[in-house]
């Protein structure tokens, strides 16, 4: 029978003291919550990072551009982070650390594990609207005023696949790094009333007082609590609405709009800096520099900077952690036109980030990267990150030999043991009848003969690539995969069958039901959820609160 992997004991182990006074020391660290993404949103770290081991060499190269940064591996103390560290190891990371006891040791420490995700960026745009005082309005008195025909315009502050699943009726998506490029074109006189929403709070906030700090003359509001607000209101949303900022660049109003941009980057301290700095910081093995484009997936497909992740503007301020790994790293934010990266800029310095503006943005004296294919979807920008970062994983794991899904049904019949990757809520919608459900942290736990045949069903050759690694290491050796879907398997006349409850909620490792479920009708969950985004500046100890840098007089700087 297989075994768990043997813990590589030459890395070394940090208990939590240490690793709490690392994480406030001011040199760079990434603090890696190697667990799936559902446990970590149910208790993290306040500064952790979200790396499932799943998917960890796929995300690495792009979260931890530098392989000399200071890195610890935090787990459930099950061994998870011991196998994570080395496969950082494996992947040229020569700084790792492992936190013993994982979160149980954190906690019996006296450290809060915080619920939720994104935590840094929600937590400071809580902390925004209360040293800032921007204005709000209900969903119940925005409703009566678009009711009485009132001169006002909704804008939607998120991407736009998030704003076509639900939006406020009339509401047009603007997302928030595209504000400031876009709103005089939006709201073309100064007596409308301007109002930003998202689906809760945080992009509600900073979309408004990003209006509010550029100076626009309107009255400008955010709408509390957002689309969850107006649900909780019992007021009917629109779904699949397709009404959105222009893509035309507003060309004879760009010089106006670059000096209100440049003025609000200097009113934050956010300089602007030249290619040949850029490429010094770059050639710098002592610290680590992101690049990050904050224009839309279309623009970053068309061609970017090489090295560049798409971070589009509203994003990298809602979600920092889903794009920088480092803690203390530089960013350098890149545009095409002088307006959006300075405005970014002016929230990543209240963040506590050390951010800066690239000159002539894509058109910089840096190397170029080669557009993506003609036609990209609105997701263009992750979906070129992704293959970048899949090319990296490949370099550490194995091509699987493919099974065509032909051939599954023969290859179930002779014995060959089905093992489906997908996500756990993927599994439970419908999968091949008789295959099982796995995840790679999980792996040793199924018990397979050594000789067994494996076929792999996943979503991405990459993340296949990796289980078969891990089971290579438990002595499974005879693995193909399988990454067609369940479309292309049912039309293939396979027997596809649904499994509510299977896997457990428990063993659903890779899903946080809290944050899903107040999108899905269950209103206890949006209260809940809007609870514990409210309360999150009442859990952050003062280290915590210091990393945020607010204008100088203000209650939190």
């Amino acid at each position: 029978m297989t075994q768990q992997p043997t813990d590589d004991t030459s890395i070394p182990r940090i208990d939590a003291a240490t690793l709490k006074r690392w994480l406030h020391d001011g040199a760079e660290i990434g603090l890696l919550d190697v667990r799936e993404h559902g446990q970590y949103g149910e208790g993290h770290p306040f500064l952790a990072v979200s790396l499932p081991y799943s998917r960890l060499e796929i995300e690495a190269p792009r979260l931890l551009p530098r392989r000399t940064a200071r890195l610890v591996a935090f787990d459930d103390g099950d061994g998870v982070a011991p196998r994570a560290a080395a496969a950082l190891r494996g992947l040229g990371y020569t700084d790792v650390h492992v936190l013993q006891g994982g979160a149980p040791a954190w906690r019996a420490a006296g450290y809060t594990l915080f619920a939720g995700v994104n935590l840094p960026s929600k937590t400071f745009g809580e902390l925004a609207e209360h040293i800032c005082h921007t204005p709000r309005i209900s969903a119940t008195d925005l409703a009566e005023r678009q009711r009485k025909g009132d001169k006002l315009v909704v804008l939607d502050g998120r991407p736009f696949t998030e704003y076509a699943k639900m939006n406020i009726p009339g509401g047009v998506c603007c997302p928030n790094g595209e504000l400031a490029l876009r709103i005089q074109d939006l709201v073309p006189d100064d007596d409308t009333t301007i109002v930003i929403n998202c689906a809760g709070r945080t992009r509600s906030i900073i979309g408004a007082q990003t209006l509010i700090n550029l100076g626009l003359p309107n009255p400008i509001l955010a709408l509390e609590n957002g689309t969850q607000g107006w649900y909780l209101a019992d007021l009917p949303l629109e779904h699949g609405s397709r009404r959105k900022f222009s893509d035309a660049m507003p060309a004879q109003a760009l010089p106006a709009l670059r000096a209100r941009a440049d003025a609000l980057a200097r009113q934050y301290g956010v300089d602007t800096v030249e290619a040949g700095q850029v490429r010094a910081w770059l050639a710098d093995a002592g610290r680590t520099t992101y690049l990050c484009d904050v224009r839309t997936a279309e623009e970053y497909a068309a061609g970017t900077l090489a090295g560049a992740q798409h971070t589009p503007g509203g994003q990298l301020i809602q979600a920092t952690d889903q794009y920088v790994g480092v803690r203390n790293a530089r960013i350098v934010l890149l545009d095409g036109e002088g307006v959006r990266a300075p405005v970014v800029g002016s929230w990543l310095k209240q963040m506590g980030w050390d951010a800066h503006v690239l000159r002539d943005g894509v058109e910089a004296d840096l190397p170029k990267r080669r557009s993506t294919p003609s036609g990209a979807s609105s997701d263009a920008g992750a979906a070129a990150a992704g293959a970048a970062s899949e090319g990296a994983a490949g370099a550490s794991a194995p091509q699987l030999p493919a099974i065509a899904t032909a051939a599954l049904a023969a290859a179930q019949r002779d014995g060959a043991v089905l093992l489906d990757l997908r996500p756990g809520m993927a599994y439970r919608k419908g999968h091949i009848a008789g295959a099982r459900w796995s995840i790679r942290p999980r792996l040793h736990t199924l018990n397979l003969p050594r000789g067994a045949r494996v076929v792999l069903l996943a979503a991405e050759p990459a993340v296949a690539a990796l289980a078969a690694r891990d089971l290579a290491a438990l002595g499974i050796a005879q693995v193909q995969a399988n990454c067609d879907g369940v479309d292309a398997w049912r039309a293939a006349g396979l027997a596809i069958e649904a499994s509510d409850g299977v896997p457990a909620d428990k063993d659903c490792i890779d899903y946080l039901f809290f944050v899903h479920d107040r999108h899905d009708g269950n209103k206890a969950a949006a209260r809940q959820y809007l609870a514990w985004e409210t309360d999150l500046i009442h859990q952050i100890d003062e280290q915590e609160r210091s990393i945020f840098r607010f204008p100088a007089g203000s209650a939190a700087g």
